[in-house]
C-alpha cells in the first residue's frame, strides 16, 4: 500500500440510493460508488458520518444502519455514531453516555456530525457534549449562521459559542466544520459573508487565535469550506497545515458520486514541489486521523 494514502475524516454514504435534500437534486452515493472514487483519489478509508437529525435531510440514517454499512464495507468505512440533542425526551438531564457506549461498542469512533439546527451552546447540547467529553469520544461539528432554513448548530460572528463549549470541556477533542466556521480564517468575515466562500489574502483571524488558544479544537479540512480556507491563499495556506499539522484532517465530505474535490490533489502537488513537508502531510493525510481513530498506522 502506497505509504501515503489518504484517510478521509468526513464522508457520507447509504445503503440504498436516496435524496439528500430537496434543493440540490443529487442522491447519496452509494459504498461501491464510494471505493471507485477513492481508488482513483487515493485513499484508504473514511470516516461515515450518520446523519440524524431531520433538518434539510430527506433521507435520515440511523446509527444502525450506519454500523451495517461500515461493517460490510470495512475495507471503505469507519464510523462515527450521530445523537441529536434533542433525543432522550428533549432534557437536559438525558444519559448520553448510556447511548454512546452502546454504540462504540458496535465499533463507532466517535459522534458526528451534528446538525441539529439549535444554538451551540444550548443547555441540551452542552449536555451532549458533556457527555461526549466523559466517554472520550471525538465531535464533529457544523456551524450555522442562524435557526430555521439552515442545518447544523447555530453560532454567532466570532463563534462565542463554540468557544464556550471549548472553554467548558477542555478534553473534549471537537472537529470544527462547514463555511460559518473556515469563514473566520481570515480578518474580512463579516456578518454578510461569513456562510460562504470568502476569496482572496487571508490575513489571520479569529480562527487562527482560537487553535492557539484551544487544543482540543480540530480542523475537518472537508468540503468547499475546508478546500478554500487552505487554497484560496497557498502562502497562508501552506503555512497554516504546518503550524497546526498535528490537529488537522484531511476530508472531502463526498456525498454524491459526481462530486470533485481539487484538494487531494492540491496537497499531492504541494508535497512533490516541496512546498509541504513530508511529514506535516504525513500527518494531515493519514496520521492524524488513525490516532484519533484509535487505529494502528
Amino acid at each position: 500500500m502506497d505509504k501515503f494514502k489518504k484517510i478521509d475524516i468526513h464522508i457520507h454514504s447509504r445503503k440504498i440510493r436516496s435524496i439528500i435534500r430537496q434543493t440540490n437534486n443529487k442522491t447519496y452515493a452509494l459504498p461501491h460508488e464510494i471505493r471507485e472514487i477513492y481508488d482513483k483519489w487515493g485513499i484508504e478509508k473514511g470516516v461515515l458520518l450518520t446523519r440524524t437529525s431531520p433538518e434539510m435531510h430527506f433521507h435520515v440514517q440511523t446509527n444502525e444502519q450506519a454500523a451495517e454499512l461500515a461493517n460490510t464495507n470495512k475495507d471503505t468505512f469507519y464510523w462515527f455514531m450521530d445523537i441529536d440533542p434533542r433525543m432522550g425526551f428533549n432534557s437536559v438531564d438525558t444519559d448520553f453516555s448510556y447511548f454512546i457506549e452502546y454504540y462504540k461498542k458496535l465499533g463507532a469512533k466517535g459522534v458526528g456530525e451534528l446538525t441539529a439546527n439549535i444554538p451551540i451552546d444550548d443547555p441540551l447540547t452542552m449536555n451532549l457534549f458533556s457527555h461526549c467529553e466523559k466517554c472520550n469520544v471525538p465531535v464533529t461539528i457544523h456551524i450555522a449562521d442562524r435557526l430555521g432554513g439552515m442545518y447544523g448548530l447555530v453560532d454567532k460572528i466570532g463563534l462565542p459559542g463554540l468557544q464556550k463549549v471549548l472553554s467548558t470541556y477542555s478534553n473534549l477533542k471537537i472537529l470544527g466544520h462547514s463555511t460559518c466556521f473556515w469563514s473566520h480564517i481570515g480578518t474580512n468575515v463579516t456578518s454578510e459573508n461569513w456562510n460562504s466562500y470568502i476569496s482572496g489574502k487571508v490575513k489571520p483571524g479569529i480562527l487562527v487565535d482560537m487553535f492557539y488558544k484551544y487544543p482540543n479544537l480540530l480542523g475537518d479540512l472537508s468540503a468547499g469550506s475546508g478546500n478554500n480556507a487552505i487554497m484560496r491563499d497557498e502562502e497562508f495556506g501552506l503555512w497554516f497545515l504546518h503550524e497546526f499539522q498535528d490537529r488537522l484532517f484531511f476530508g472531502t465530505d463526498l456525498s454524491s458520486a459526481d462530486l470533485y474535490f481539487e484538494f487531494p490533489f492540491w496537497l499531492d502537488k504541494k508535497l512533490e514541489e516541496g512546498k509541504l513537508d513530508e511529514k506535516a502531510y504525513r500527518k494531515i493525510c493519514r496520521d492524524n486521523a488513525l490516532n484519533l481513530l484509535g487505529e494502528k498506522k
